[in-house]
């Protein structure tokens, strides 16, 4: 009989032993993914400001009838530097979802760089169409990181 009583608490302590490391496991996933998703969160909140500061500075320099080739060259580029090191981090750490639509993004806010850096100012159609493309880019990167993030769930 004793042998009995032996064998089911060490079918017992197997058991809670099993379940303790599955529950354990569970938790370490489900903190794992809360952790990425904060990380991914905070980034992409960075990124998106890193490309709206550049945003505005290009439309200053779109609006300056006195700044020199040069000078609007320079000051183009300097504003858009910043959005380059975010970028790296958002290609290591997002989805290939995001990624492609932050490409996409970046490189039309590029192409606005460029006009804005060649002198092509506000009222001009090239201007124009050129930020309503990195708009319209915008639009959809933000649209899939909330996805990702889940953001469109919450109501």
């Amino acid at each position: 009989m004793q042998w009995i009583t032996l064998a089911s608490a060490i079918v017992g302590a197997v058991i809670a032993t099993l379940s303790s490391a599955f529950l354990d496991r569970h938790r370490w996933r489900r903190e794992q993914a809360q952790r990425l998703t904060d990380a991914r969160r905070a980034l992409y909140g960075e990124y998106l400001a890193s490309l709206s500061k550049a945003r505005n500075a290009f439309r200053l320099l779109a609006r300056d009838l006195s700044a020199s080739v040069s000078e609007r060259e320079v000051s183009a580029r300097n504003s858009f530097a910043p959005c380059y090191e975010i970028r790296y981090q958002v290609a290591i750490t997002a989805s290939r979802e995001v990624v492609a639509a932050a490409e996409e993004a970046f490189r039309r806010l590029r192409d606005v760089r460029d006009l804005a850096a060649a002198g092509t100012l506000a009222g001009d159609e090239a201007y124009s169409g050129g930020r309503g493309e990195y708009e319209a880019a915008l639009t959809e990167l933000r649209l899939t990181m909330r996805k990702e993030l889940g953001s469109d769930s919450l109501g």
